[in-house]
Order: C-alpha cells, then structure tokens, then sequence
C-alpha cells in the first residue's frame, strides 16, 4: 500500500475569522517503494531556498494522487531541509539531495522553477548528476519555468527538439528550439512555462508514468479540463 501525508500552512495567512500559524511549511512523507512493488513510481522532486511553491505543490500534490511515491530533497548546503520559498512558505523536506542520490532510482525527476531557486538546482552537483544519470538511462525527467532554461538548458540536458520556459527575455533564448506551448513532450524530456501551467504539467507527468485513463480520471477529480 502506498501511504502518503502532507502538511501545508502559510505565514500569516488569514482566511475570513480563521488564522493559520506563524511557522509555515509543506511536509510530505511517503513511503518509498521500488518500481517492483506494484504500480508504484518513484518520483524525486528538488527544491531550493527560492523555488516556486506554486509548481513545487503541483507537481507533489498532483503525482501523490496517481499514486506515486514522491521525495522532496533539499539541494541546500549543510543537510538543511527547510526551504523558504519564493513567495516567502516554507517547505520541509523529506530529505537532502545527496541522501536521495544514493536512494536506487527514479522513475522520474522533477524541477519546480523560480528564482533564484532555479539557479541553486543548477549550481548542485549532486543534482546536475541525478539528471545526467537520469539522461544516459533514457528515463524521464521534468523542468518547469525558469528550470528548462537555467537547469537543463545550461547543463545540456534539453534533447533535440522543442521545449518550452517561463516566457521571458533572459530564459527563452537559451532554448534552441523554442515552443509557446504551455506543456512541451520532446523524447523523455518534458517542459512547461510557470505556475499557470503547472497543473497541466503534473498531469501530464502522470500520464507519462500512468497512462492516459488513469490522467483524466484524475484530472476530473480535480475538476482540471485536459
């Protein structure tokens, strides 16, 4: 069975007469399975002080409801793993980036954007190392808004053909061949534009990892049109 819990509350968030905590953070702890162990995908999602809540819940939130188990690693120094995001939440962890690099393998790795997170992912090691290993073994990985340009761009990890970015001078130009697409599929590499389109984007990661019936049933519980 696969077990999944998450907790989100936002710094000095009111919501009519009720009042969310001081301290925010987003933990998600799930319980790690092999591909073997059923139809269980492993999903690896880093993040940075600075990167995008908005597609870092997108992208936990919607895949923990295909019923992959999903890792949120920290790439920041010193094993810590709080985050403070871009729009100020922060998010806990399950782990630090160098931990899950010596966790077997993923059936998919995913990039949230924002900046300057994106540019932390870019400047690990350990990461650009995951994603390389991920690249030789033709297996999936992700990048959305500022990550395709300043992550997999940067490092060659874009494949030949079109990918996709935040749309913005700075970003676009370090894609080759560019597409205004919001979510782009080129070989195992899949891309998409920023928060508006992150929705779109986890679903299609899930249908990469689940098949299509699984993505619009899904997809129809979250009330999402595909």
């Amino acid at each position: 069975t696969f077990l999944a819990t998450t907790l989100i509350s936002r710094s000095s968030l009111a919501l009519g007469a009720l009042q969310f905590p001081s301290f925010a953070k987003i933990e998600t702890t799930a319980l790690k399975m092999s591909t073997s162990a059923g139809n269980v995908k492993r999903v690896l999602v880093p993040i940075a002080d600075d990167s995008e809540e908005i597609e870092t819940s997108c992208i936990t939130d919607t895949l923990t409801r295909f019923g992959a188990s999903v890792t949120v690693a920290s790439v920041k120094p010193g094993g810590d793993l709080i985050c403070k995001m871009s729009r100020g939440i922060k998010f806990m962890a399950d782990t630090t980036i160098s931990e899950a690099a010596k966790d077997g393998e993923w059936d998919l790795i995913a990039l949230p954007g924002g900046m300057p997170g994106a540019e932390h992912l870019r400047d690990s090691d350990a990461l650009i190392a995951l994603l390389e290993k991920q690249k030789a073994a033709k297996k999936t990985y992700a990048a959305v808004c500022a990550a395709p340009a300043v992550v997999l761009a940067s490092k060659g990890l874009l494949p030949d053909g079109a990918a996709t970015c935040y749309p913005a001078p700075g970003f676009r130009e370090k894609i080759s061949t560019e597409s205004d697409d919001a979510v782009v599929v080129t070989e195992n590499v899949i891309t998409s534009q920023g928060p508006g389109t992150s929705l779109k984007f986890a679903l299609q990661l899930g249908e990469i990892l689940y098949g299509k019936e699984k993505a619009d049933e899904i997809a129809g519980q979250m009330l999402v049109d595909r």
